[in-house]
């Protein structure tokens, strides 16, 4: 199917456009009733949200061919009557067989987070049909989802978060190859991780970043959310210097196309890419706390954690952070209450003090 194609000045534009691009190859290699189902929901879910479904059901299918039919039936040959035949116990077997299977010759396994989000997304498909009256049962209503352990909430601790934007800032401890790139690169570097660690945004949001998102005069930018709903974020004097210093350095850099609209430029004067911010941030946190795995995300956790400190209102931190449920934000931050419980031990007096009386 044609697409329009992008001008690199809208990245969102542009990535939906790759995503519906993989989506069509990908679902060549499924039944042809999985169109329909993608079809059906697209105007409730994002292009990326539709991408992980198709990822899904490859596993799924390939799974049914392999194991519930034995072979006999090729991916491309089940049809909704066989779907209709998946039983509950078929489901918990491909729960069990996510924990260790092969998949175009490769073997793969998947943590109980990766197990429920593939039921999740079979869970929808079933019931897209069955409420199209396409499908008689629905079994995989009576599968349990798995277990959900919380995770420990990973972030940078105060002295940490000085000493990342040191060693961006100054190179130190890079090793020799990385440090003859780092010149080139440091008050990028620097601005990219201020930004992080002063606004808590999202990698995505980040690296769909134009020259234009930016408002000095209000100290903030425009991002685009989850769902593609548009937000203002508001920065820092901090925040913002560390913007101006590489919008100065680009403007002064006469290799910088004057028809790119992206903010974060890569060394090839292209829009930065995920995988490279998410190398960058690695780069310097294993310099300053190699015994973490700090991420893009544990730096926006990071900075939850701080504005949760600070300002011990969950409803604001959801807010900033873009999070829909606030449940969501107390769950990533419930470790946090124990400081509060902590500081309000005093609070309430028993007695009365004597300059009370």
């Amino acid at each position: 199917m044609a697409r329009i194609k992008s001008d690199g000045s809208d990245y969102y534009q542009e990535r939906n456009i790759k995503n519906l691009d993989k989506i069509d190859a990908l679902l060549l290699e499924l039944p042809p009733f999985c169109e329909d189902f993608l079809r059906g929901v697209e105007n409730r879910t994002s292009t990326l949200t539709r991408l992980n479904y198709v990822y899904d059901l490859r596993i799924f299918f390939d799974f049914l061919s392999k194991r519930k039919y034995r072979g006999s039936k090729a991916v491309l040959d089940i049809t909704l009557e066989d779907l209709e035949q998946v039983t509950d116990t078929d489901l918990e077997i491909f729960l069990s067989y996510l924990s260790n299977y092969t998949f175009h010759n490769k073997r793969l396994s998947c943590d109980e987070r990766a197990k429920a989000r593939k039921l999740s997304t079979v869970r929808s498909m079933f019931k897209y049909f069955f409420n199209k009256g396409l499908i008689e049962v629905n079994q995989s209503a009576k599968v349990a989802t798995p277990k959900l352990h919380e995770k420990e909430i990973i972030r940078l601790e105060g002295d940490e978060i000085s000493s990342i934007l040191d060693t961006a800032e100054y190179g130190n401890g890079l090793s020799r190859h990385a440090a003859g790139y780092h010149e080139k690169t440091k008050i990028r570097d620097c601005a990219i991780l201020t930004l992080f660690l002063g606004t808590g945004i999202r990698i995505s949001e980040l690296v769909g970043l134009n020259n234009e998102s930016i408002d000095f005069t209000n100290n903030s930018f425009v991002v685009t959310r989850k769902g593609g709903n548009q937000a203002i974020l508001y920065f820092s004097e901090e925040v913002g210097d560390a913007l101006a210093a590489y919008l100065a350095q680009k403007e002064n850099d006469p290799r910088v196309p004057g028809e790119e609209h992206a903010l974060f430029l890569s060394l090839q004067y292209r829009r930065i890419t995920v995988r490279a911010v998410e190398n960058l941030v690695k780069k310097y946190a294993k310099i300053v706390t190699p015994l973490k795995k700090i991420t893009p995300h544990k730096l926006r956790s990071t900075y939850g954690t701080a504005l949760y400190r600070e300002t011990g209102d969950i409803y604001i931190v959801a807010d900033v952070l873009g999070h829909r449920d606030v449940n969501t934000t107390r769950k990533h931050y419930a470790a946090i209450t124990e400081d509060h419980r902590r500081s309000v031990a005093s609070a309430v007096k028993l007695h009365k003090q004597e300059d009370d009386q």
